[in-house]
């Protein structure tokens, strides 16, 4: 589906009424510069839940399943806010049925599942990507043109610590849900060494400890390139961590501050530091720092304009390098999901 002017109405479907979801609607219906992007529907599996969330968020279509809405001609894309295990599932559905997609991250629970997924996007000429959304941050985008204009030199060294204590939520420590640290809180490190180092690395290293569902809790990964650049993650869901991102060069060192998966302030090679505040709402969120939701979802309607089937910023092949690395990881610390023995 291409579109041949600049000047539409993206119309969001969103697909799942959990807190994501909530914030994601949010940061785009309370954003004074979103053009003209409206939130046109949305569904759960739950219809109740799905019409108690449209009346908080003045959406004028609710409809009773994802099968419903994937028909319908009132949205261009949708976003999906559903659980680890439901992505593959749900993108499939929308993509075949001639639908745009954002997926939230992880894009799938493996390798096999991206890897099917972007091809079907791709022979439906349709726009797929993985809802990175630290990746449109002013913060990462000020911190790649400072490496650009090399004052920093070749980056050497990242790392970064990301911990939390939400083990005991439950999409996080259950198999079945498709969790552990490295999916809920690793992708954002994975992607950020992807960001930074533009490579694969030629050797992982992960330790890890699992619970009693043979997810993992905590891990340790260290991520070794060519050139002897190196990246090391500590993971803990357990307890918080002081949750920054170091990037280092031979002429200084870059910080992302606290929350470094979304930030507002970034720390120059000089030592400035440098704030990107985020516009408000009346409506609380659910997570630090939502409101800057939006700028994924304005890159996603950019590319759906002017024809993009992937954006460059959060590309195919970086969510499928990122995917290869949690499944490299996970073999390496014992958590393994059913879906790893399917085909897709």
């Amino acid at each position: 589906m291409r579109y041949s002017g600049l000047k539409m109405t993206i119309r969001w479907g969103i697909v799942s009424c959990g807190k994501i979801s909530h914030d994601f609607v949010n940061a785009i219906n309370t954003y004074p510069d979103k053009g003209d992007m409206v939130i046109a529907a949305a569904a759960a599996r739950d219809k109740s839940r799905a019409e108690e969330f449209a009346k908080i968020h003045k959406i004028p279509k609710v409809f009773s399943s994802y099968a419903e809405m994937a028909k319908s001609k009132d949205i261009d894309v949708a976003y999906i806010g559903a659980l680890n295990p439901d992505h593959y599932s749900l993108s499939k559905l929308f993509l075949e049925s001639g639908k745009h997609v954002l997926c939230e991250k992880p894009l799938c629970l493996n390798y096999k599942q991206s890897q099917s997924l972007i091809k079907i996007a791709k022979n439906g000429n349709l726009f797929l990507m993985e809802a990175v959304w630290s990746r449109f941050s002013p913060s990462y985008i000020a911190l790649e043109k400072e490496i650009q204009a090399g004052k920093l030199g070749q980056p050497q060294f990242l790392e970064v610590n990301f911990g939390v204590p939400i083990e005991s939520v439950e999409r996080l420590y259950k198999k079945e849900l498709g969790g552990g640290a490295i999916l809920d809180l690793g992708i954002y490190t994975l992607q950020l060494a992807q960001y930074i180092f533009k490579d694969e690395p030629i050797k992982v290293t992960a330790v890890s400890e699992l619970n009693n569902e043979g997810v993992d809790l905590v891990d340790t990964v260290v991520l070794e390139y060519s050139g002897g650049r190196r990246a090391v993650f500590n993971l803990n869901t357990r307890i918080k961590l002081w949750n920054k991102a170091t990037v280092v060069g031979p002429l200084g060192r870059a910080t992302l501050e606290e929350p470094f998966h979304y930030p507002i302030t970034l720390t120059h090679v000089d030592g400035k530091a440098e704030n990107f505040p985020l516009h408000k709402s009346n409506l609380k969120y659910n997570f630090e720092n939502s409101a800057g939701l939006v700028f994924e979802a304005l890159e996603a309607a950019r590319c759906i304009r002017e024809g993009l089937i992937e954006s460059p910023r959060m590309s195919h092949q970086d969510s499928l390098v990122i995917a290869k690395l949690m499944d490299t990881v996970r073999k390496q610390i014992g958590v393994h999901y059913d879906v790893d023995d399917q085909n897709f």
